[in-house]
């Protein structure tokens, strides 16, 4: 008995040493690599069950450069990366904060729910020491902006999830594509997959859907149209680090495009007509400069491919086609060439239709 007891004394010892969070709140720490948890080191950024924001994500300004030498190759796309990835953690971390483990389980979802949610808050903080300590010493690390994600309870919470992954998963994808070096690329693609092992977790356990999404998700090479729908949908103006860069940067700020869900379900095979979404801070809309004369195109991205789709200027219709399969997302553009070959030839969305909860489509929609 005394030994069984000694045993407990020294595991839980041993794990009070090795495993236990550091939490800190100095930018000096941030700086040095070596300094506090390490990702894939420390239970910090696995298994952390407390409310409160774990290193780095309690840190409130942007960190300056400290050396006056060449920034790093692939400084800017670590620089848009981390400001995306505040936006992802600050919807984790809002939901720990609010919820706990009975706002899941009277929705009938299981006991382990909020404990998964922890999780998945303690994996992006990871991610955000990670894409700090990948931008250069010369270059500034962007600092949080303030977000308002609009679900008002666990249901609307866990609804937007689906939206947060699998734009995580596309942006990711994306970004590896303008990478210069390949340790980036590593580091996306292993971040990527994270990303795409907590939307398994939500399709399994939330939605009892099948978590599969064919041959091939969705890639698009355009990753900063998809890191400005987390700015123009969650950021609240105003609310940065006045030392932040421009976010994404370069930005070309393309009108936000919804869909009419009522005449549509946004599978393929269906007709779409699509919206131009309002800003929710400025009341204003943003529309397509179209050219009368010109012609304009529904550009629909699913798994490597892409079908271009003709596109009513008038009546802002289309149809998805019907080619695709039903899994994972499906991205949609509004283009003024076939294929929507370069950045500039899109001059609205991209529109994110989720296919995955099936009736996940709805969230981007407005009836």
């Amino acid at each position: 008995m005394l030994s069984s007891i000694l045993c407990l004394l020294v595991l839980s010892l041993a794990k009070g040493i090795l495993g236990a969070p550091v939490r800190t709140n100095t930018s000096s720490c941030i700086v040095d690599p070596e300094c506090g948890p390490i990702p894939g080191e420390s239970a910090l950024y696995s298994d952390d069950i407390g409310r409160s924001r774990p290193l780095p994500a309690d840190m409130t300004a942007a960190v300056l450069p400290t050396t006056s030498g060449p920034a790093g190759e692939d400084d800017v796309l670590f620089q848009n990366l981390l400001s995306a990835e505040w936006t992802v953690f600050s919807f984790y971390q809002q939901g720990v904060e609010t919820f706990n483990e009975s706002s899941f389980t009277d929705l009938g979802l299981p006991n382990t729910t909020y404990q998964r949610i922890t999780e998945i808050r303690d994996n992006e903080a990871g991610h955000l020491r990670i894409f700090q300590d990948s931008i250069s010493p010369a270059s500034l690390k962007p600092g949080p902006c303030s977000y308002d994600f609009m679900w008002e309870d666990a249901a609307g919470f866990l609804a937007l999830q689906n939206i947060i992954e699998v734009s995580s998963m596309a942006f990711a994808t994306a970004l590896a594509q303008q990478a210069k070096a390949n340790s980036t690329i590593g580091t996306l693609v292993a971040v990527g997959e994270t990303e795409s092992r907590h939307e398994t977790w939500a399709l399994i356990d939330v939605w009892n859907q099948d978590p599969f999404a064919g041959a091939v998700d969705t890639a698009y090479a355009y990753a900063n149209q998809i890191l400005y729908i987390t700015s123009a949908g969650f950021t609240i103006p105003g609310s940065c680090p006045s030392a932040n860069p421009i976010y994404p940067n370069p930005t070309q700020k393309l009108p936000q495009l919804a869909y009419n869900s009522s005449t549509s379900t946004g599978h393929p095979g269906s007709p779409i007509t699509f919206i131009y979404k309002e800003s929710r801070y400025t009341n204003t809309t943003p529309v397509p400069d179209y050219v009368d004369g010109e012609d304009y195109y529904a550009v629909f991205f699913h798994g490597v491919n892409n079908i271009t789709v003709p596109f009513d200027t008038k009546t802002n219709s289309s149809t998805i086609p019907a080619a695709f399969d039903s899994k994972g997302i499906i991205l949609a553009v509004i283009a003024d060439t076939p294929g929507a070959p370069t950045l500039d030839s899109i001059v609205a969305g991209p529109l994110i239709l989720l296919q995955q909860p099936s009736n996940g489509t709805s969230i981007t929609g407005i009836a």
